[in-house]
Formats: structure tokens, C-alpha cells, sequence
């Protein structure tokens, strides 16, 4: 059965939002935790994740650097379409992000975590895909 012009276009356009949708939740997700792993003193921040209080204060500040690092990227050159292809090497560091995470927590029998990690991974790789072949920024042209 072959599709039409406008169910292509219709596909096209949903692809593109929620690409869009995907990148802004992407962001908020990793920008909130990066500046709460960021700024929490690490007392307070075992309380809400144990393993921030097993770990020395300098890997736990250089996960929440890489979480800003990828929130960042995941949106912000593509809403500036100022190399834009960062995106998809954000998307792609997210990705990998998700994978350690997913593997460290459950070494560490913290199973009951997961699952935002394996959604988080989903959404990651769904934007690697999307802005990778599917639906791409075009750079600004100066």
C-alpha cells in the first residue's frame, strides 16, 4: 500500500514536534539535574541519591557538568541553528550517558532506577535518529 503526499508531509511534520518535544524534555531532564547534582550539597543530595555520597565529590560535580553539558546541546544548537550538528553529537553523548548509568545502577542492585534511564535512552536516541537522517537542522547562514 503506498502512502500519499500529504500522509508523508503529516508524518513528517509529527516527526519534526516531537523531535522538538523530545529536545526540550531532554533538556529540562538533564539541565535540572545537572544544577541539582551541581549545586546540592552532597549530604543533601546522598539523602535523594545514595550514590552521590559513596562517590567523591569531584565524580559526582563532573556528572552533573556532563549533564549540563548535554542538556545544553541537545537544544541549543539546534533552536540557533548555529551548528546545529552538535545536536546530534549531545544526542549521541546522552545516549552513552544512559547506557553507564544503566550499567552503574544496576552493578549497584538499584534496578527501581532504571527505568527513567531506559526512557531517557529512548528519547536520547530517538533525537540521534531524527536529526541525525530524518529530520535535520539546517545551519544558520551568516
Amino acid at each position: 500500500m503506498s502512502t500519499t503526499i500529504l500522509e508523508t508531509a503529516t508524518l513528517g511534520r509529527a516527526i519534526r514536534i516531537g523531535l522538538w518535544a523530545a529536545q526540550i524534555l531532554l533538556a529540562f531532564v538533564f539541565i535540572s539535574a545537572g544544577l541539582y547534582k551541581l549545586l546540592t550539597p552532597i549530604p543533601q543530595l546522598a539523602a535523594a541519591m545514595p550514590w552521590t555520597g559513596q562517590h567523591s565529590e569531584t565524580f559526582v560535580r563532573s556528572i552533573a557538568l556532563v549533564d549540563l553539558a548535554g542538556g545544553i546541546g541537545i537544544l541549543l544548537p539546534a533552536l540557533t541553528r548555529i551548528l546545529p550538528r552538535l545536536t546530534v553529537l549531545a544526542a549521541l553523548g546522552c545516549s552513552v550517558l544512559q547506557v553507564f548509568a544503566l550499567v552503574f545502577h544496576l552493578s549497584r542492585g538499584e534496578a527501581e532506577v532504571t527505568p527513567l534511564n531506559l526512557v531517557l535512552l529512548a528519547l536520547s536516541l530517538f533525537v540521534l535518529w531524527g536529526r541525525n537522517s530524518r529530520a535535520p537542522i539546517r545551519p544558520r547562514q551568516l
